[in-house]
């Protein structure tokens, strides 16, 4: 117990450190996973649609994960609410011209002295995030052990019509770079309770060229990550309704199909395509196609700038229907509902689902017998639903938001065929505090039966000191504070059954604590 006591001393210290050389410090605070925090309109707008029809409709990436939270300068305030406007003093200056403005303006480093509103005029928009993902467990698990992790990223997006004159749309990039260990493998845990972690790595994310090309089709063409297109978040108060969370069963997207199938997902690239058409010539309605290289190596580490499709094993192919119903924000008109039907084809030639048995510390000896084959092609599905469930009539930048889905893989590979997430998030937890949020999720994860009856056979007949694999379901509590537009501090507790899909050791309750910062 003291050398736990002692690395959990060693921890806080750490976390402490790095508030205090954040500027304020932590009593002056206020911060996402990347909550990523949109800038007050007239300071650094987001690039627009070239197409003025299509405005309503196509919305430009400006940053894909993670995100902070969004500060409505119109939100009409009919309470007592205290809310501070946004201020930006540093639009003739480097440096804001006070602590509380420098406190209260949209980004940490401010508008450049007016070189960052100089740039967007001109068609270029530069954000970036800095993001720690930290977590302990006290209690449970194979060994108690505390990991940190960071991400920090660049994205710069090109107005093109801006840029050249001429309605040639958007041009997006993105660069990150990660470091960190992950406290998963440690629990064990299928599903991380970080959102990130990994090698020190810089990595291209994303290099597109998005076309709206009239109200009813826009396309994207480049390197680019299934997980930003296709069963991925929406969301709420300029945030990303996944992200609330630290565990990455639920950030940035249900984790399973990224288990069962070559769906990409952030922070990767990989070459590829969607085309999203509105039939109504709103956003009401959508259908999605889309196409996407699978590539099992391009998360190495060596593989961060990698361009090319040398070790692809086939074509993930998804599509999409989407139903959305709401007003122009979410702080009037009708409360935001979306619904999102999906399913892939994945072309792929792979081992069935048998070939996943070393994932539950089965020994050695009895995965050789096990009857593993090749399959070619997998597919699944998802159902996601979402809604702003109400609006303070007095006070409507606060609110309450809800998202569940369900996610099916093929039962021939999927080691996760069936997989179920939801979460509640409330923004606006006190009439001083109207920018913090609390929420609470939670995942279930079932593992496939092929499995779970594999290993009852083998106990049938004798063989010891096996579990059976079944299933992981988990909890989170988190706090999201936002002492500045900018920042996001969250500390958060989660509780996960059966870890590692057996139950060999005890439920473990994890300790996470995030720290986001939008440049």
């Amino acid at each position: 117990m003291k050398i736990h006591a002692t690395r959990w001393t060693h921890s806080l210290a750490a976390g402490f450190t790095l508030l205090s050389c954040l500027p304020g410090g932590l009593s002056q605070g206020l911060a996402q996973s990347v909550s990523r925090i949109t800038p007050k309109p007239h300071t650094v707008p987001a690039p627009t649609p070239p197409h003025p029809a299509a405005k309503s409709i196509h919305t430009p990436i400006v940053s894909v994960q993670p995100q902070p939270v969004l500060l409505p300068p119109e939100a009409e305030d009919l309470g007592n609410t205290k809310r501070q406007e946004l201020s930006d003093t540093t639009e003739h200056a480097f440096f804001p011209a006070s602590f509380h403005d420098w406190m209260t303006q949209a980004t940490l480093t401010g508008n450049w002295g007016g070189r960052r509103t100089w740039l967007v005029d001109r068609g270029v928009t530069i954000t970036g995030h800095y993001f720690q993902d930290s977590a302990g467990n006290p209690m449970g698990g194979q060994s108690q052990n505390v990991r940190y992790a960071h991400e920090i990223g660049i994205n710069v997006d090109f107005d093109l019509k801006k840029l050249t004159s001429m309605n040639i749309g958007l041009f997006h990039f993105i660069v990150t770079s990660r470091a960190g260990q992950g406290l998963g493998a440690k629990l064990p845990a299928l599903d991380s309770p970080q959102e990130i972690y990994g090698s020190p790595t810089v990595r291209l994310s994303l290099l597109s060229w998005e076309m709206p090309w009239n109200k009813y089709v826009a396309t994207t063409v480049g390197e680019i990550n299934a997980e930003t297109d296709f069963e991925t978040w929406s969301y709420y108060w300029g945030m990303n309704n996944y992200c609330q969370f630290q565990t990455n069963a639920i950030c940035g997207m249900p984790q399973s199909i990224a288990y069962n199938s070559g769906y990409s997902y952030y922070p990767t690239a990989h070459p590829g395509a969607w085309v999203k058409f509105y039939p109504a010539g709103n956003n009401h309605y959508s259908i999605q196609f889309g196409a996407y290289s699978v590539d099992p190596t391009i998360a190495n580490t060596h593989n961060g700038w990698k361009l090319n499709l040398h070790g692809a094993t086939g074509t993930f192919l998804p599509f999409q229907l989407v139903w959305h119903q709401g007003g122009k924000d979410d702080y009037s008109g009708p409360l935001q509902t979306n619904v999102k039907v999906g399913g892939y084809w994945d072309t792929s030639q792979v081992s069935d689902v048998y070939s996943k048995l070393g994932m539950f510390q089965i020994p050695s000896q009895y995965l050789v017998g096990a009857p593993t084959s090749t399959v070619r092609g997998r597919f699944g599905g998802w159902l996601q639903f979402d809604r702003l469930l109400q609006r303070d009539t007095y006070a409507p930048h606060r609110g309450t938001s809800f998202f569940a889905s369900f996610t099916w893989g093929d039962p021939r590979t999927a080691v996760f065929p069936y997989f179920v997430d939801w979460g509640i998030t409330r923004k606006g937890t006190f009439a001083s505090r109207p920018d913090d949020t609390v929420s609470l999720g939670m995942k279930y994860l079932w593992v496939n039966a092929k499995l779970t009856n594999y290993v009852a056979q083998l106990q049938k007949e004798g063989d010891t000191g096996l579990y059976k694999p079944t299933q992981e379901h988990a909890i989170e509590l988190n706090y999201g504070w936002h002492p500045a537009p900018w920042l996001l501090i969250r500390p958060g507790a989660q509780y996960i059954w059966s870890t590692g899909g057996t139950n060999r050791y005890k439920n473990p309750l994890i300790l996470d604590f995030e720290t986001g910062v939008s440049f």
